[in-house]
């Protein structure tokens, strides 16, 4: 598989991610900054590195089947794994500035990284 053809996988990845929304902000983790990478290898399987705004968040295991859910819906993958990490851990500058304008600058935004929410 070409360098051009797993970027272009990887692209087709993230924007089947978009539907993906967390349940507590309402946006979508791509949107968030929570979807931290996408590797594509030559056999078309993807590793999704991501994570979420608090250690401890209760909607993880729903937001890890969620993506691989979407993932899986792209044509031309073959696996899909997907990993949780904390590091770095997230902040709300992480977010699209389109994301955060919509949180009035980020406030609700901070204020659910210092929450749990």
């Amino acid at each position: 598989m070409s360098p051009k053809d797993k970027e272009a996988l990887a692209v087709a990845i993230r924007d089947a991610l978009s539907i993906v929304i967390d349940p507590e902000l309402g946006e979508s983790l791509v949107e968030l900054g929570l979807i931290y990478e996408i590797a594509v290898s030559d056999d078309r399987s993807a590793r999704i590195a991501m994570t979420t705004t608090t250690p401890g968040c209760p909607a993880t295991v729903f937001l890890q089947e969620a993506v691989q859910s979407a993932a899986r819906e792209v044509e031309g993958v073959r696996d899909i794994e997907v990993q949780l990490t904390y590091e770095p851990p997230w902040t709300p500058l992480m977010a699209s500035e389109a994301a955060r304008q919509r949180f009035g600058g980020g406030g609700a935004v901070r204020r659910a990284s210092h929450t749990g929410r």
